[in-house]
């Protein structure tokens, strides 16, 4: 799976909608600004997440973006997928002509990549933005930067390597 920036656009803008709705829609150009995302990029996003039944428009004055379901409805492949990402790290494995395809090599190698797509498609779908943001909203204080998010997490994630190399579980 290679995720794109459209994926990872994506993702953001649908947690800042969440984070910054408060019961009302959102502009897009207001995600613009707080996100550094073109605009223009951003309008071809949501009328993808619109198709997708992920967000839904509201017109008018003070109208915007709304998600379409209560966050916990709405997983993170939902988003991934409406936008048109390839979450299938195997859909590419398929043998050619000029390739032998029916080797021991190739079926395990196939077979592991089949499996990593299984479990990648789990957790995609049992994340939903509701868990992203509680989780954000979780930490003792909330950082004032992403550097600040970013740092605290490398160092949850490097105290948690450490704890199992002491207990020999790497």
């Amino acid at each position: 799976m290679r995720l794109t920036s459209k994926g990872r656009y994506a993702v953001r803008a649908i947690l800042d909608l969440t984070f910054n709705s408060n019961g009302r829609p959102v502009r897009l150009q207001e995600i613009s600004e707080r996100q550094s995302i073109s605009l223009h990029y951003l309008e071809q996003l949501f009328r993808r997440l619109r198709k997708g039944g992920v967000v839904k428009s509201v017109r008018g004055p003070g109208g915007g973006y709304v998600l379409s379901r209560s966050m916990d409805e709405i997983s993170i492949k939902d988003v991934l997928v409406s936008v048109g990402e390839n979450i299938n790290p195997a859909r590419d494995l398929v043998g050619t002509g000029d390739l032998k395809s029916d080797t021991v090599e190739f079926l395990l190698t196939k077979s592991y990549f089949e499996n990593l797509g299984t479990i990648m498609q789990e957790y995609l779908t049992t994340t939903s933005v509701g868990d992203l943001i509680r989780k954000a909203r979780g930490t003792q204080d909330m950082p004032k930067s992403a550097e600040e998010l970013l740092e605290s997490g490398f160092h949850a994630a490097s105290a948690q390597r450490n704890a199992s190399k002491e207990s020999g579980l790497s």
